[in-house]
C-alpha cells in the first residue's frame, strides 16, 4: 500500500500569474493591521498579486467579496481567490453568535457555490486578549493561515482543472 502523500511548501509555479482579493473588516483596527500583516507576508512570500479592500464589519466581507469578484470577471481581471480578514468579539448579547456564525456560513456557502477559494480568517473570540493572541503574526498568525488556506485551494483547484 502506498503511503499518502504528505503535504509539501507552496510551489510557487502553481500559483505564477494568481490574484487573491484580501477583504478586511477594520473594526477593531489594530487587530485588523496584525492579521494583515499575517496574510501580507504570506501572500509576499508567494509572489502572488493582491489586492485589499475594507469594509467595517466581518459581516460585510461575505458581500463584498461577491461584490468584487463579479466586478472583476467583468472587466476581464478574475481572482483567483479571496482572504477574509476580521475580528468578532462577543459581548453580552446574541450579536457575536450572530455575526460569527453569518459570515462563516456565507463565506462557506459562496465558496462552494462558486467554487471559488476563500480563506477565513474572521476570529472570533471571547476578549481582547485571545483576539490578540490570535492576530499576530509571531504567536498564532490566523491572517497568515487564512492566506495559506486561500493558495492551498487556489493550487488545488488549478491541479484539478489541469488534471
Amino acid at each position: 500500500m502506498a503511503e499518502p502523500r504528505r503535504p509539501t511548501r507552496m510551489d510557487k509555479g502553481e500559483l505564477a500569474g494568481a490574484r487573491i482579493l484580501v477583504v478586511e473588516a477594520r473594526f477593531y483596527d489594530d487587530i485588523a493591521d496584525a492579521l494583515l500583516a499575517g496574510a501580507r507576508r504570506v501572500l509576499d512570500e508567494a509572489s502572488v498579486t493582491w489586492d485589499r479592500l475594507t469594509v467595517p464589519g466581518s459581516l460585510e466581507i461575505p458581500a463584498a467579496i461577491a461584490i468584487a469578484v463579479e466586478a472583476a470577471e467583468r472587466r476581464g481581471r478574475p481572482y483567483d481567490g479571496a482572504v477574509a480578514l476580521g475580528c468578532v468579539i462577543r459581548g453580552d448579547t446574541i450579536h457575536f453568535e450572530i455575526v460569527s456564525e453569518q459570515s462563516a456560513r456565507a463565506l462557506i456557502d459562496y465558496a462552494v457555490e462558486k467554487r471559488f477559494p476563500v480563506g477565513n480568517g474572521i476570529i472570533t473570540v471571547d476578549n481582547e486578549k485571545q483576539a490578540w493572541a490570535r492576530a499576530r503574526p509571531e504567536e498564532a498568525d490566523k491572517g497568515g493561515e487564512a492566506a495559506r488556506a486561500a493558495l492551498a485551494m487556489v493550487r488545488l483547484k488549478r491541479r484539478v482543472a489541469a488534471g
